[in-house]
């Protein structure tokens, strides 16, 4: 069970091999020297914050990127060592398939890593080479095989949907071998077009082969028909999971759990601000072995604000929200009364939910409440 107590940690390790064409994080080539900065870099900027967390309940720790998978073991295990982790902490890696084999992977779990991420994104080879990912399906298919072999029970994959010449069919096809691996949480994606990346550059050229609106539409609802259907529970608008499987890291920020991140770019939300790290590497480091803070943007948000950001946050949550936890003023609650007269949103024994057309149209309900 976690509680208010719990705090949860997410180190960015902003290496990678290339970067795609879709990304928009904050990442550097796969160099040596990085690696020690980053190390260093990591323990210093930890340092600063564990007075303020002590007696508090580490809930999860995340390591993403970049490519994590490409740290060495023993970096992350030293990592481990200084975070006060216990044995019901969540540790999440981020790898890629063309970085994981049997051995590393046991490396990685004997270093305290307990569960998995894996970016795939699809699994259909012409996909995965206009999104110019490292691996094909295959590949994929193996990395995931060698993580349950190497004893990694916990294991989570992306998929993206939207991307450009995808059919229905394809998509179908990417789901029915996803469904047969030995995999306990999903995550769904749809490809999005982000400023200072090479597809938002290229994007007037590739809006013209994307899915249409109603088969976007459809590749959504086909994979929640298609994952219930086949032992997975849908928990989030975008999670699935294995019974008792649910991310408990991702869980937390749809919950408003605090959390610090550590790392070059990295954000946190701690004692109601959030903030975000330098996002350069050797800026980030020279600012903590000075003794100053790497953030470089913060904002606090008024009460009410808050309250309001929190509420649509946990509505993407399918069990829904219990409206007693909430101040609710008088602009919202008409706002909820017009979205339950359209059907987006169901309110039953005080608890507000989303709907199915709610599900789909989540966008248009935060900016209503928010």
């Amino acid at each position: 069970m976690v509680g208010n107590s719990h705090y949860s940690i997410y180190v960015h390790i902003p290496l990678c091999t290339k970067k795609c064409d879709y990304c928009h994080f904050y990442v550097v080539p796969d160099k040596e020297p990085y690696h020690a900065l980053l190390s260093e870099g990591l323990k210093l900027e930890w340092e600063a914050y564990r007075s303020h967390f002590q007696g508090r309940n580490l809930a999860s720790v995340y390591f993403g990127g970049g490519t994590p998978s490409l740290f060495d073991p023993r970096s992350i295990e030293k990592i481990l060592s200084f975070l006060p982790c216990c044995s019901a902490t969540e540790i999440t890696l981020e790898a890629n398939p063309e970085n994981l084999s049997e051995q590393r992977i046991r490396e990685f779990a004997d270093a305290g890593i307990n569960r998995l991420s894996i970016g795939i994104q699809s699994l259909d080879d012409k996909q995965l080479e206009l999104l110019t990912r490292g691996h094909g399906a295959q590949k994929a298919i193996d990395g995931i095989e060698a993580a349950f072999a190497a004893g990694i029970e916990n294991i989570s994959i992306d998929l993206m949907y939207d991307i450009p010449e995808q059919t229905l069919e394809n998509w179908k096809e990417t789901l029915r071998l996803a469904i047969n691996l030995p995999i306990t949480h999903l995550s769904l994606y749809n490809l999005t077009f982000e400023p200072h990346t090479v597809f938002f550059k290229h994007r007037e050229r590739l809006k013209a082969s994307l899915p249409s609106e109603e088969t976007s539409a459809s590749m959504y609802k086909t994979a929640v028909e298609t994952l219930t259907a086949n032992g997975f529970i849908q928990y989030e608008i975008s999670a699935f999971c294995k019974p008792n499987r649910q991310s408990v890291h991702n869980s937390g920020y749809w919950t408003g759990r605090e959390f610090i991140g550590l790392g070059p770019s990295a954000f946190s939300y701690w004692n109601g601000s959030r903030f975000r790290n330098i996002a350069r590497l050797h800026q980030w480091h020279q600012a903590l072995k000075e003794g100053k803070s790497p953030v470089d943007y913060s904002e606090s948000l008024a009460p009410a604000a808050a309250q309001k950001e929190k509420l649509a946050i946990r509505l993407r949550l399918l069990e829904g929200v219990n409206l007693s936890e909430f101040k609710i003023d008088r602009e919202t609650s008409d706002g909820i009364k017009r979205m339950i007269a359209s059907e987006l949103l169901a309110l039953e024994k005080g608890v507000l939910r989303l709907t199915e057309k709610g599900i789909l149209f989540y966008d248009t309900v935060a900016t209503e409440i928010i």
